[in-house]
């Protein structure tokens, strides 16, 4: 049985987390079968498997749950979580720009992008969820979309143009319909 793991989450995300009169925190812990102690004044979070957990990931997807509530996600996208195939990728942007305040708001803005198109276009082309929250960049999905996003993301951190990224994005966007397709038409001709 795991053990159990420790986490912390800024203090002002503690709220989201327990959500209104524990609603969110009961169904994390409902969901995974875990218990879940937080302390409020600190933002440090004990997860711990509970007596009818089975699944030996349980302790470890309630983990990247609360992790991704902490990076600035709503519950109910930081739940899909809870699917084997998402993951959660964190980008620390002082690892690319160093940790001049400046430098990070000139980087958030520019994945943003103006009136937050930027980051939509990245959504919309990879099919994942970003949260840009603090000094990180989260995402969630699967791990082909989350791999196309952080490339994509790390371009506008490199200084890549914004019309260089798009069109990076669309390429590999038409790729994944593609591959769904082929997919899609081998499972047809293995079912007749």
């Amino acid at each position: 049985m795991p053990n159990t793991e420790y986490l912390k989450i800024p203090r002002e995300r503690v709220g989201v987390l327990i959500g209104k009169n524990g609603i969110t925190k009961d169904e994390i812990e409902n969901l995974t079968k875990t218990d879940i102690s937080i302390d409020s004044d600190t933002g440090s979070i004990a997860i711990s498997p509970t007596e009818e957990t089975e699944d030996p990931l349980a302790v470890w997807k309630s983990r990247y749950i609360v992790k991704a509530i902490g990076r600035g996600f709503n519950p109910e996208i930081s739940l899909k979580l809870m699917g084997d195939e998402t993951l959660l990728e964190i980008i620390n942007l002082p690892d690319y720009v160093g940790k001049s305040k400046k430098a990070i708001m000139r980087q958030k803005a520019r994945i943003i992008g103006k009136e937050g198109r930027t980051k939509d276009i990245i959504i919309d082309m990879t099919g994942v969820d970003i949260s840009i929250y603090g000094k990180t960049v989260a995402i969630i999905g699967g791990m082909e979309q989350i791999h196309i996003a952080k490339e994509a993301v790390e371009m506008i951190l490199n200084g890549v143009r914004h019309k260089t990224v798009y069109a990076f994005l669309e390429k590999k966007s038409r790729d994944m319909k593609i591959q769904e397709f082929h997919r899609i038409a081998k499972d047809e001709t293995d079912i007749m």
